[in-house]
C-alpha cells in the first residue's frame, strides 16, 4: 500500500511517499480503507522530534514512521473480538499512521461517520473537536450564559472550542489575528480580539473559562483573565523550549492549582470512549461544522505539513487517498 512516511525527525523534507506491507489484524483491530485524513499539530511534533519528549518513542525517528493520527474510511477487515463494526461500515476516529491507503485502529477509537458529512469533512474531525470537547468539559452541564475566552480561536483546536461553546450556550470571545476575525465570527464568537493590537491580559474583563491553545503567555498573565472561581485550560505543548516545549506551563498550571480559588489545568487530549460519539450527534444535527481549508492528494502531504506551520490556514488541511 502507499503511505507517507518518514526514516528520521525533520521539516517536512523528510516526508517522503513509499509502498509499504497492509497492516495485519489482530483480534481487537480494526482495518480501515483511509479516503481521507487529516493533519494535526501533534504530527508536526512526532515529524520534527519537538520537544525532545516526543522522543520517548524512538530517539532517531518515531516508533511508527507512518504520519498522521485522523481518518475517514469504509471498515475493510476485523477482528474476531470486534462486534461494533462489519466489513463496508463508515467509520471516522483516530489510528497510529493514517496517512496511509490502509491503517489499524482500535474498535473504541472509531464511531460511525455522520451521514450528512462527506468524508473529507469527518476525518478533518476527531483530533481537533475531541481536544475541543474535553477543553470545554465544564459547559456541557452548566454553559447557559458562561463568559468564554478562546486564545487562538481562529485554529483547529480553537475553532472547536468556539463552535461547542457556542452550543452549550456560552458567551464567547475569541482572540485571533486581524486577518482571522471574520473567520472566527463565522464560527459563532459574539466578540472577537486582535492580538496584534493589544494585549488581551491588560483589557480588565474577566471569563469563567479560558482555553488557550496559542502557547505564549505565562499562566500568571492569563490568570488575571479569570474570574475569581474561573477555569483555565492550557492546550497541548506550544510553545516553550526545545525540551519539554509548552508542556511547562501546563505542569505550572497543575502545581499552583490547589493552592488558588482559580481551577488551572493542562490538557494532552486523548480520545476516550463516548467522545467521538458526542460529537457524532453535534455533528449531525448540524450544532457543529468542520471546516476545511485545503485537501491534498496523498503526494502532497508533505506540503499540507508546511502549510500547517504557516499560520496561514483557515480550518483544516485534508489528505485523500
Amino acid at each position: 500500500m502507499r503511505a507517507i512516511v518518514q526514516d528520521g525527525y525533520g521539516t517536512a523534507d523528510v516526508l517522503r511517499l513509499a509502498e509499504i506491507d497492509r497492516p495485519a489484524v489482530r483480534e481487537n483491530d480494526v482495518l480501515v480503507r483511509v479516503h481521507a485524513a487529516s493533519v494535526n499539530i501533534g504530527d508536526w511534533h512526532l515529524m520534527a522530534g519537538l520537544p525532545y519528549l516526543v522522543r520517548v518513542t524512538g530517539l532517531r525517528g518515531p516508533g511508527n514512521p507512518v504520519r498522521g493520527m485522523d481518518l475517514a474510511g469504509r471498515v475493510e477487515q476485523v477482528g474476531a473480538g470486534v462486534t461494533r463494526f462489519q466489513p463496508g461500515d463508515e467509520v471516522f476516529g483516530v489510528g497510529d499512521g493514517t496517512l496511509a491507503e490502509f491503517v489499524i485502529a482500535h474498535a473504541d477509537k472509531l464511531e460511525p461517520k455522520p451521514s450528512r458529512l462527506s468524508f473529507e469533512q469527518a476525518t478533518a474531525v476527531p483530533t481537533s473537536a475531541v481536544t475541543a470537547l474535553q477543553a470545554v468539559a465544564s459547559l456541557r452541564t452548566a454553559g447557559l450564559g458562561e463568559r468564554v475566552l478562546v486564545i487562538g480561536a481562529s485554529g483547529a483546536v480553537g475553532g472547536y472550542a468556539v463552535q461547542l461553546a457556542v452550543a452549550f450556550g456560552a458567551q464567547v470571545t475569541g482572540v485571533a489575528s486581524t486577518a482571522k476575525l471574520d473567520y472566527v465570527r463565522s464560527l459563532g464568537a459574539a466578540v472577537t480580539v486582535d492580538y496584534t493590537r493589544g494585549d488581551i491580559t491588560r483589557s480588565g474583563e474577566r471569563y469563567d473559562l479560558v482555553v488557550d491553545t496559542a502557547g505564549l503567555r505565562p499562566v500568571s498573565a492569563l490568570r488575571k483573565l479569570l474570574a475569581p472561581r474561573g477555569t483555565l485550560v492550557i492546550v497541548g505543548g506550544e510553545g516553550g523550549g526545545r525540551v519539554t516545549g509548552g508542556f511547562g506551563r501546563a505542569l505550572w498550571a497543575a502545581a499552583v492549582s490547589p493552592f488558588v480559588s482559580q481551577k488551572l489545568s493542562g490538557l494532552v487530549s486523548i480520545v476516550r470512549p463516548g467522545d467521538l460519539a458526542t460529537l457524532a450527534e453535534l455533528l449531525q444535527s448540524g450544532a457543529i461544522t468542520p471546516v476545511i481549508d485545503q485537501v491534498y492528494p496523498l503526494a502532497d502531504a508533505a506540503t499540507a505539513m508546511r502549510r500547517l506551520t504557516d499560520g496561514s490556514a483557515r480550518g483544516k488541511l485534508v489528505v485523500t487517498m
